[in-house]
């Protein structure tokens, strides 16, 4: 396989996704991507992220369109799962996508 032109590499850099740029928010829409849903403590926690800093980039990733949430009560205990949603599986698929073409295009 040959290596990219900067302009083709370039152009697989604007294809990235900035708001997947993030460890913590790409590794929840993989996470999600192959599963129905994950409650916010095992999403923290499988991430290693704190409350807080979970909780901001679920936020982002819901402004944007790309998880859903569902908050429910269980045994009186509030409990938040999160859903990818289409829109999420498609701007993963496509950040993804992105990365890899510009891995293949390293190749010597």
């Amino acid at each position: 396989m040959s290596k990219q032109t900067p302009e083709s590499r370039s152009n697989n850099l604007a294809q990235l996704d900035k708001l997947l740029e993030h460890r913590s928010r790409l590794g929840v829409c993989v996470l999600l991507a192959d599963s129905e849903r994950i409650a916010f403590s095992s999403l923290k926690n499988l991430v290693k992220e704190t409350d807080g800093n979970m909780g901001a980039h679920l936020r982002k990733l819901e402004d944007a369109g790309y998880v859903n949430v569902d908050k429910r009560f269980e045994k009186r205990k509030p409990v938040s799962w999160y859903q990818l949603t289409g829109k999420g599986r498609t701007a993963l698929k496509a950040h993804l996508d992105a990365l890899q073409a510009l891995i293949e295009g390293l190749g010597g």
